[in-house]
């Protein structure tokens, strides 16, 4: 939201809006400033080509779909058959870092676990000192709220439980959340657009299979996950996806004990 109010040159302060969705699949439904509706502004910026840059996938989904969608170009690019079946596509959609760089997690979180583990060796030895700034994540504010009852409002990922009206209801679901003395509770959204509904539950879909596979330690519901996981279908076949899940299994077997 902080970046879309830089987008649009508008004070934060004096933007609102509405997100709804499940965890990295949930989409701003509105941006108004007072009666003004902002997706607009935020259109017409994003053609922009130096705007576009900065978030190419993002902005590409928004056009498509009609509204902006909260995940990193990146990571979205994961959730969704469109951007990454092809090098062609890849090439014209993603770019360096967290824009969508192919194995940017794989390649970086061995040098990024490096630093961080040096960083806690250092702070224990007394060579460097903690470092106190509060960020964005949740929790200290989280704490805050239910120590102090100083009301505050996350995004969280809640059971459905009829918050989001078409969206499975044994389900869960990303919506904005109360948080004070008495804890979390979730606010009702209700209905969400339905070319945005069809993409979250898409993958809701194949998250039910996947626990599933879990709980009955099942090679096969594991496969049929794969199959049903959007950015994987769009790039194997069935035939394919069921090698890879062998393939994956007896690589990890050691760690998957049952299956």
């Amino acid at each position: 939201s902080h970046m879309l109010a830089r987008v649009m040159d508008v004070p934060y302060h004096q933007m609102t809006w509405t997100c709804a969705g499940i965890n990295h699949l949930a989409w701003f439904t509105e941006l108004r400033r007072g009666g003004e509706d902002l997706y607009p502004l935020l259109f017409e910026r994003s053609r922009d080509p130096e705007v576009w840059e900065t978030d190419p996938i993002r902005f590409d989904i928004m056009h498509h779909f009609g509204r902006f969608v909260t995940e990193s170009s990146g990571h979205f690019s994961e959730y969704v058959p469109f951007y990454r079946k092809r090098p062609d596509l890849i090439d014209k959609y993603c770019r360096e870092g967290y824009l969508g760089a192919t194995g940017f997690y794989a390649d970086g979180w061995p040098q990024w676990r490096k630093r961080k583990d040096q960083q806690r060796r250092d702070i224990i030895a007394g060579k460097a000192e903690l470092q106190l700034e509060r960020s964005w994540e949740y929790a200290s504010f989280i704490i805050e709220a239910m120590e102090t009852n100083k009301p505050f409002v996350i995004h969280g990922t809640v059971p459905n439980d009829g918050l989001i009206t078409n969206l499975p209801a044994d389900g869960v679901v990303e919506v904005a959340c109360l948080v004070d003395r008495r804890g979390i509770r979730p606010t009702r959204f209700g209905y969400l657009e339905p070319q945005l509904a069809a993409i979250c539950d898409w993958n809701m879909r194949m998250y039910d299979l996947a626990a599933e596979a879990c709980i009955q330690r099942s090679r096969k519901l594991a496969a049929q996950a794969l199959m049903l996981d959007p950015l994987t279908a769009a790039c194997c076949c069935p035939a394919e996806i069921k090698q890879m899940t062998e393939e994956l299994f007896e690589a990890e077997k050691d760690f998957l004990p049952g299956f």
